[in-house]
C-alpha cells in the first residue's frame, strides 16, 4: 500500500454535516452582531465580512458547485494532484500539518508554482466509508507523502 508505483484515487461530494456546521457558526456570528452595542458602522462591516465570506467559501468549499472546487485527490508515480473542473489534475505538495481524523481529513496542501497554502475539509459523510478509511490510512501511512511532485 505504500508503494509509490500504488495508485490511489478518491472524490468527494458536498457534506450535509459541513454545511450544517459552517451555516450554525454563521448564524452565531450574524446573533452576535445583532445582540452588540457597537457603532453602526461596526455591524454593517461585520454583516458585510459575514455575508461575503459565505458568498465565497459556500460554492468554493462546501457545496462544490464552482468549477475552481477541488473535488478529486489521487497519487501515482508522479506524486499527489487534485482535480478541480476547471484546471483538471494538478500537481500538489501536501504539508505536514494534514489531520486525518476518524471524523474528517483536513488536507493543506500546496500547488506546484505557488507559495500560498490551500486546505481541504473532507467530512465522513462526503464520500464512501471505506473511501474515507482507505483516504486516512493512505494520508498517515504513505511514504514520501511530503516530498514535492515530481
Amino acid at each position: 500500500m505504500s508503494s509509490p508505483s500504488d495508485g490511489f484515487e478518491c472524490h468527494w461530494q458536498p457534506s450535509r454535516l459541513l454545511l450544517a456546521l459552517y451555516l450554525i457558526l454563521l448564524s452565531l456570528a450574524l446573533l452576535v452582531l445583532g445582540l452588540i452595542e457597537a457603532p453602526g458602522w461596526v455591524i454593517a462591516s461585520g454583516l458585510a465580512l459575514c455575508l461575503g465570506h459565505a458568498c465565497w467559501v459556500l460554492p468554493r468549499h462546501i457545496l462544490l458547485g464552482s468549477p475552481r472546487a477541488f473535488r478529486r485527490l489521487r497519487r501515482d508515480t508522479g506524486g499527489w494532484q487534485v482535480w478541480s473542473e476547471e484546471a483538471g489534475w494538478q500537481p500538489v505538495q501536501l504539508r505536514p500539518d494534514s489531520l486525518a481524523l476518524p471524523f474528517a481529513v483536513v488536507l493543506r496542501f500546496r500547488l506546484v508554482g505557488e507559495r500560498r497554502v490551500r486546505g481541504l475539509c473532507i467530512v465522513r459523510d462526503a464520500m464512501a466509508a471505506d473511501m474515507h478509511r482507505r483516504l486516512r490510512v493512505r494520508l498517515k501511512f504513505s511514504r514520501r507523502r511530503w516530498a514535492a511532485p515530481e
